[in-house]
């Protein structure tokens, strides 16, 4: 009998330190431009609300294979009442049954959202493209190029913040509403023909840095907070000799990279009158499509983050998909100089940029990145999950923090 109480109790003591010898799990931040904005306002909601919509069906599946705990979404429309989202959480993420599903995966639950207005599709009141005429009217394309954010409606191209982990929702900080000439040494676009300013003061008064909006969403992880920087800054192109949109693309890459500094961020404003960054030592996950390659594309803006010391270099997402697609696809690909593996977007190639690396989950050096990964399964590694990322022109890109 003693001996008998004697193996028992070893046997506790073994499974005791076993569980305690155990590290925690790595948590995984994830960014995705899921591609799901819509032509019009409120034809997401009715995309979605069938439960069948194919391309939200590849998208959940994606995710779902994925598990992200922290995932930004972006190019996910916004409406006030968060409809669309509500169902996509739903009837798409956490459904048993996922209707037309191609592979096998668990259902996800996001207890926790952020979701706000962004400056897509906002009318601005002013000529911004200097075509001539301020459009007014929402829908077309004269009417998106003269809104704070390039969109034919309010809401388009929005984002949205799922989370797994406790968000604190009295500290999250918004700056939609930033001016862009409150930067210092903005890069502000100049008329190459005339050499002015491309844009009048009464323009840059009511003209926002952000083309959506930018998110500082503090995320609990225990005792611990770890800011979740997010934003999707302007594509560099569909502008003239002016480049008024790789302008601001190279300054809203800029405006989390001085947000982080204390130094050099006294000049910020938040949404609600709070001035100022980060507070020194903080740790944060930068997430988004930034629209930006270092090496190839039209902007090369990425690199304030790399060249900066702030965040971990290592290791870079990459995917044995994004080599083959480079060489499948070939044409502009094969005069890039960066690596296919790394690329996180699909573009055409003869007519367009080809593949690019747009898409980043940056950690701050405080934290230990254990992995990092671009979802791009090759043919020849899984052609079923291969297929489902033709879902979207962008791959959803992850990295693994070691809990603190």
């Amino acid at each position: 009998m003693k001996s008998c109480l004697s193996a028992i109790l070893l046997m506790l003591i073994v499974g005791f330190d076993q569980g305690r010898a155990q590290p925690p799990k790595p948590i995984r931040f994830a960014t995705f431009n899921v591609s799901l904005a819509a032509s019009g306002a409120g034809e997401l909601i009715d995309r979605l609300k069938s439960g069948r919509d194919e391309q939200a069906i590849s998208i959940a599946q994606i995710i779902r294979k994925v598990r992200p705990d922290v995932l930004l979404m972006n190019e996910f429309d916004y409406d006030p009442d968060g409809q669309a989202l509500n169902i996509f959480k739903e009837m798409y993420l956490s459904n048993h049954n996922l209707t037309g599903s191609s592979v096998s995966t668990q259902p996800i639950e996001y207890a926790y959202a952020f979701s706000q207005e962004t400056n897509t599709g906002v009318a601005s009141g002013h000529d911004l493209d200097n075509d001539g005429v301020c459009t007014e009217s929402a829908g077309s394309p004269d009417y998106a190029r003269d809104c704070k954010g390039f969109g034919f409606y309010p809401g388009q191209y929005g984002m949205v913040l799922l989370s797994r982990l406790p968000i604190d929702t009295k500290g999250i900080r918004t700056f939609r509403h930033f001016r862009w000439k409150e930067m210092p040494a903005a890069k502000l676009p100049q008329d190459p023909t005339s050499g002015s300013a491309w844009y009048s003061p009464a323009e840059l008064q009511d003209l926002p840095l952000s083309s959506k909006s930018h998110w500082d969403v503090p995320i609990h992880l225990g005792p611990h907070t770890i800011h979740v920087l997010a934003s999707h800054p302007t594509p560099p192109v569909f502008d003239g000799p002016e480049d008024r949109n790789g302008c601001r693309n190279f300054d809203e890459i800029r405006f989390f990279v001085d947000f982080v500094q204390p130094e050099r961020a006294g000049y910020i404003r938040d949404d609600g009158g709070t001035a100022g960054g980060l507070p020194a030592g903080s740790m944060f996950v930068v997430l988004g499509d930034l629209n930006s390659d270092p090496q190839d594309g039209d902007s090369s803006a990425v690199v304030q983050w790399f060249s900066s010391g702030l965040v971990s270099l290592e290791p870079i997402p990459a995917s044995k998909g994004g080599e083959q697609a480079s060489t499948e696809d070939g044409g502009r690909n094969a005069e890039h100089s960066g690596n296919p593996a790394q690329d996180t977007s699909r573009f055409p190639s003869s007519r367009g940029p080809g593949n690019l690396r747009l898409d980043y989950a940056l950690s701050s050096k405080a934290l230990q990145v254990n992995d990092a990964g671009v979802f791009w399964p090759a043919k020849s590694e899984d052609r079923l999950l291969h297929e489902l990322t033709n879902a979207s022109d962008h791959r959803l890109v992850w990295i693994d923090i070691e809990a603190p």
